[in-house]
């Protein structure tokens, strides 16, 4: 009788020290669990089975952007590198150079993304901030200030300190 009591209050502080690790190791929010696999109204599973495809075939499409995406990487590089001066980039190839890289790095971002989303049912909401932390860093790099309003800048600003902000409140939060 003594021994299935210890046995009983071991087994029950086992299950207590792996849910606070758990809930630990963890530094996302939940997500998508209102799309469970079953459900009571049939319908309503099939709608969840169709909305977790089209997120598997979002993450398909993703890979073949990442694709396209080196493929015009390399054509950029190819055209600027191949015109005259030859193997001579100036300040404006660079910047395009730049912004197409930036662009399969976003791409690849996005793409983690959504293989989180699918695999652990989560947003990693600090991933997200740093994606778009990482999109609008593009923006400002490839900006040619001769053709923006003043308005647009301060867009522009005002996106980055929000962002900048975000992502400092998430990483803070977690120390």
């Amino acid at each position: 009788m003594a021994r299935t009591f210890w046995l009983h209050k071991l087994r029950e502080r086992m299950e207590e020290n792996k849910n606070k690790k758990e809930h630990q190791s963890l530094p996302f929010i939940a997500y998508h669990e209102e799309l469970p696999f079953a459900h009571e109204d049939p319908l309503i599973g099939f709608l969840h089975r169709i909305i977790r495809f089209a997120v598997k075939a979002l993450a398909v499409l993703m890979v073949l952007v990442i694709i396209w995406g080196i493929g015009d990487v390399v054509f950029v590089l190819y055209t600027r590198l191949s015109e005259a001066p030859f193997l001579l980039l100036n300040i404006n190839d660079l910047l395009e150079t730049f912004g197409a890289f930036l662009a399969v790095l976003i791409a690849i971002e996005i793409f983690i993304n959504i293989r989180l989303y699918l695999g652990t049912n989560i947003v990693p909401v600090k991933l997200v901030v740093a994606t778009a932390l990482m999109a609008i860093s593009r923006k400002v790099i490839i900006l040619d200030l001769d053709k923006l309003t003043s308005d647009y800048l301060l867009g522009i600003a005002a996106v980055v300190l929000g962002l900048g902000v975000s992502y400092w409140l998430i990483t803070r939060e977690k120390n």
